[in-house]
């Protein structure tokens, strides 16, 4: 592979894509999947185009400083985003290679006459870094949403909601590129049997533990190989998962032989762990509306070894298909804003918009209220959001309650990046009474 390839991958990935298209993150595996690269190539195309897309506002500005005429066309403000990237963020690339090889890039298509002015400011910027890096520090302190590279009107709310300091630290986290997670399946493997399977493969891990998670559950991935393609991936030994999405299935606590009843369940990492909480005994009906996510849950059923979830095809707020059905304990993982999970879904911050909260709190309304239709008396229902916003949360719990006497809250969790080291989660447990004797 030349040594442009990776660059020109991420370049394209980065000049096709839009905000009202794919999410960055599946368009980019849709691309390295028919696109054979070295394991060190993948990771350098990952971290060019989810570096340049997290930091697009802030590299805007670096841009707008240097701008005496119109606005640059947008390919060629991309290339500029790319290469002062590179300059900035990524100091294992010399700066000699950021600016000639975004050159190159600009005369690739067909943009020479616009090379001369690419060539300008980036290397106008390598001439002065050091004191374009000190700005860049000042930024942040005096206008943290361009300086952590955020829209204004979501950093005004979490200030709001956290003070300044701890929107500090979510922003920086929000920039940090995430660890990758793995959660051991007790149904086809052990703790020690996983950890000698990966070190044949040359992965790195960490054990690790919270409250909700226990030991031998959860390790951090280091340094691997292609995760796809290991033997244990393969033969469903694990299933890759961040830590907060386990605590809604810890607080619902599917035991064997139970039903359950799963609420937008694809692509089914919440949906596997219960049925390894369940020892693979007992039904799982899981529901989803799109079919290419219900084939995902199926086959990570069957790669982890799981038969005893039944998925269904299912308008989200009127599953039919279960009639008057009831369940012994219900999960209800509602469609969410994803603010709690901003730095693994790396445009969500320029696609959100804050008309969503309210069509959002909406739908989950509804879903809550169609699950709790279908819950057994003296039933356990879980209500989660991987959401920051109480829009979401709290205010779709008391909305539900304040209607419906025959439920309780037990408890209620909201895991915060800043506080807790891990995504950010909702999670609400309520119980339904038994029903009273005539």
């Amino acid at each position: 592979m030349g040594s442009l390839k990776p660059r020109e991958i991420a370049a394209r990935i980065l000049i096709s894509h839009s905000p009202r298209a794919d999410f960055v993150e599946n368009r980019l595996e849709k691309l390295l999947a028919k696109t054979p690269v070295s394991d060190q190539d993948r990771r350098l195309i990952q971290e060019l185009v989810y570096g340049v897309v997290r930091w697009q506002s802030t590299l805007d500005w670096l841009i707008d400083r240097q701008l005496s005429r119109r606005p640059p066309a947008p390919e060629v403000r991309v290339l500029l985003r790319l290469g002062l990237y590179q300059l900035f963020w990524l100091d294992h690339i010399p700066d000699h290679a950021a600016v000639n090889e975004t050159v190159e890039l600009a005369k690739q298509r067909r943009l020479s006459y616009q090379a001369r002015f690419l060539n300008a400011v980036l290397r106008g910027y390598g001439r002065e870094a050091a004191a374009a890096e000190r700005l860049l520090e000042d930024l942040k302190t005096r206008q943290p949403s361009l300086g952590y590279s955020h829209p204004d009107w979501l950093c005004e709310r979490w200030e709001q909601a956290f003070g300044r300091e701890n929107l500090i630290a979510l922003l920086r986290w929000n920039n940090t590129p995430p660890p990758t997670f793995a959660r051991l399946n007790a149904l086809r493997s052990n703790s020690a049997s996983l950890a000698a399977l990966w070190q044949a493969e040359g992965v790195s891990f960490t054990a690790r533990t919270w409250d909700w998670t226990g030991d031998g559950l959860v390790f951090q991935l280091g340094s691997h190989p292609y995760l796809g393609a290991l033997p244990s991936f393969r033969q469903g030994c694990f299933y890759v998962q961040d830590p907060s999405t386990l605590l809604a299935v810890r607080e619902l606590d599917p035991r064997p032989g139970e039903t359950v009843l799963d609420f937008c369940a694809a692509p089914g990492g919440k949906t596997t762990f219960m049925a390894q909480l369940m020892q693979n005994r007992g039904q799982i009906v899981a529901l989803d509306n799109r079919v290419i996510r219900l084939e995902l849950l199926k086959e990570n059923c069957t790669r982890l070894g799981i038969t005893c979830v039944n998925p269904i095809l299912a308008p989200p707020q009127l599953p039919e298909p279960l009639g008057s059905r009831l369940f012994d304990k219900v999960l209800v993982d509602a469609p969410c804003s994803n603010t709690g999970v901003m730095r693994r879904r790396v445009d969500l911050r320029w696609r959100l918009q804050p008309s969503e909260l309210s069509r959002l709190q909406n739908l989950q309304s509804t879903l809550l209220r169609q699950g709790a239709l279908h819950l057994k008396p003296g039933g356990t229902l879980v209500y989660s959001t991987c959401s920051l916003e109480p829009e979401e949360n709290r205010r779709v719990v008391d909305a539900f309650l304040a209607k419906s006497p025959d439920y309780q809250l037990e408890m209620e969790r909201q895991l915060l990046p800043f506080a807790d080291g891990v995504d950010g989660a909702y999670t609400a447990r309520i119980r339904r009474g038994q029903e009273r004797e005539a």
